[in-house]
This record gives structure tokens, C-alpha cells and sequence, in this order.
């Protein structure tokens, strides 16, 4: 009996060890997923991205952002199609100056364009403030389709600059008269950001238009983009790159047309159909880089600048992704 007792203890003394040792066990595990959760929750929270929303005519993005090598997710979440543009305006002007005294020169000038008054329309720039001329373009995205998303990378230096998307609506009035501009305020902090390692490679000139010497294939491709030279177009405004993605039936040259904003078919809603644009590098000045990440599937695409007469320029690249 003395020797069953035993027995008996030993046995609860074993059980309990296995308990002990189970449960043990089980906390180790629970606090390495635990920590294990809490490293990959970190690691999303610190992603250095800055994002731009729009649901309408506005930009969701932060007030004030970090200097240097920047990436911009944009999101369209409208159904409209936008780009954004960072603008570096004179000391003391903002968005209300950008609102209140520049776009209505352009909606003015543009409306008489649209009703056949191309010689007006064009005199009607002249009575833009003086100060615009001293307006500079920094980069930003390439055009992009509502529902898509697309990053562009920027080195912006510390200062005050206006965010705008002058895509017009559908009776001619560009989206910034509808409030689409923004104040941004990009502080002396830098981001320690460098740039991006590209594995594609671009230029492009007034001279020589888009060039590419890398061949393209299906997948995720981060472009770099560099500026030889900056001009005014006829337009008034600066070449860029977009990437847009060609249906079978896309029309080149409604394209084409549709990217000069000066042409009463230009740059307004809609947009031309069997195109999906998927952003790239905005203006910038001359020997600036930008970059632009983009996946690619199976299809026809085309680099295009927001220029007249693209492919004259050589401004327009067609490619095919097998």
C-alpha cells in the first residue's frame, strides 16, 4: 500500500512536471508571436511613404513632410483622372494666390479657346500676375486613372510649395479652380531617404524626346527618369513621362491629342477610353531625376509627355509586355 501511495505521487509529481513544462512552452510561444507580431507591425508602421489620397478635388496628405528623397503613393479614389504637381512659388504666395489669381486667368482663356477664340484665349495668359513666371516646377506624379494607384520619387529641398492638378472638367474649368490645390511645407529635416536603384532607365529632352535603351518585361520595375532639359512648349508648360496602358481598340492620336491642354479636346473628362494611365515623373527641371515604380502585366503600353505633338517630339513610345 506504502509503495502504491508512492506510486500514486510520483505520478501526480509528473503530471504536474509536464503540465508545468506544457504551459511554459505554450507562453514561450505566445510571447515569440507575439513579439514576432509586434516586429512585423513595426516594420508596416514604419514604411517611408507618404500618402495622397483623393476621393474628389483634394489632396489627403500631410501638412508638413520631411526634406529630401521622398516617395508619393497616390491613390485616385475619384472618379475622375488626376495627377499631382508640386509647384514652387514665389515667397508669400500660396494656394489662394494659385486659386484666387492664376486659375481664373486660365479658365477665362480656356473658355474662349473652347468656343473657337484661339487668338483671345491666348491673349487672355498675358494678364496672368507677373510673379508666375517665376513659378518652377519640382516633379510630381504622371497622370493616373481613377481606382489606380501609383509612387513617384522626388527630392524636394525645404520650403513652402502648392500641390495642383489642372486636368479640366468636362465644360473646361481646370480642377484646381475647383479647389483641387494644396499648401505643403517641407521642413529642414531631412528623411534620410536615398534615391532609388532603378532598373530601368530614361531620358528625356526637348531635343531628343523620350529615350530607352533598356528592354522591358513583365513584372514590378522601378523607372528612373532624368531631365536633360527643361522648356516651355507651346503650351506654356514642361515636358514629363506617363505610362499608360493601351486596350486593343486605344486611338494614338486621340491620345496625343488629349494630352496637350491648350487643345479644346485636351486634358478634359473624360478621359479618352481604352486608356488606363498609371502615373510616372511630372515636370521637373533640368537635370533633376525622378523615379516612378510601376508593375506590368501582359500588354500594350505607351510612354507619352503632356506635350503638343508627342510623337513628333518623339515623346511618344510604344511598347508590348508579353
Amino acid at each position: 500500500m506504502r509503495t502504491f501511495n508512492k506510486s500514486i505521487r510520483v505520478i501526480i509529481s509528473l503530471t504536474l512536471l509536464i503540465s508545468f513544462s506544457y504551459s511554459f512552452l505554450l507562453m514561450q510561444s505566445c510571447n515569440s508571436d507575439k513579439k514576432k507580431t509586434q516586429d512585423e507591425t513595426v516594420t508596416v508602421e514604419k514604411e517611408n511613404v507618404i500618402e495622397i489620397i483623393t476621393e474628389n478635388m483634394d489632396f489627403q496628405m500631410p501638412d508638413t513632410i520631411s526634406s529630401g528623397w521622398n516617395t508619393f503613393r497616390y491613390k485616385n479614389l475619384s472618379p475622375q483622372t488626376h495627377f499631382f504637381l508640386v509647384d514652387k512659388y514665389p515667397t508669400g504666395k500660396t494656394s489662394k494666390d494659385a486659386e484666387n489669381l492664376v486659375a481664373p486667368v486660365f479658365d477665362n482663356g480656356m473658355k474662349l479657346i473652347m468656343e473657337g477664340k484661339t487668338e483671345e484665349g491666348f491673349a487672355e495668359f498675358s494678364k496672368l500676375p507677373e510673379w508666375f513666371s517665376d513659378v518652377v516646377f519640382v516633379g510630381g506624379s504622371g497622370l493616373l486613372s481613377p481606382n489606380e494607384v501609383c509612387e513617384t520619387t522626388i527630392n524636394l529641398k525645404p520650403g513652402n510649395y502648392i500641390i495642383e492638378c489642372y486636368v479640366k472638367m468636362s465644360n473646361g474649368m481646370f480642377h484646381t479652380s475647383m479647389g483641387m490645390t494644396k499648401d505643403l511645407v517641407v521642413s529642414d529635416t531631412d528623411s534620410g531617404n536615398e534615391a532609388l536603384e532603378a532598373d530601368i532607365a530614361m531620358t528625356i529632352s526637348s531635343t531628343e524626346g523620350i529615350v530607352l535603351n533598356d528592354s522591358i518585361s513583365s513584372g514590378k520595375h522601378v523607372f528612373s527618369v532624368y531631365f536633360k532639359d527643361q522648356i516651355a512648349h507651346e503650351h506654356f508648360v514642361g515636358h514629363d513621362v506617363n505610362l499608360v496602358k493601351l486596350d486593343d481598340n486605344a486611338d494614338l492620336e486621340e491620345l496625343q491629342t488629349w494630352m496637350n491642354w491648350a487643345d479644346p479636346k485636351g486634358l478634359i473628362e473624360p478621359a479618352p477610353k481604352f486608356v488606363t494611365f498609371l502615373g510616372g515623373v511630372n515636370d521637373m527641371p533640368a537635370g533633376n531625376i525622378g523615379y516612378f515604380t510601376a508593375i506590368l502585366k501582359p500588354g500594350n503600353y505607351a510612354l507619352i509627355s503632356e506635350v503638343p505633338n508627342a510623337r513628333h517630339k518623339n515623346m511618344l513610345k510604344t511598347f508590348k509586355i508579353l
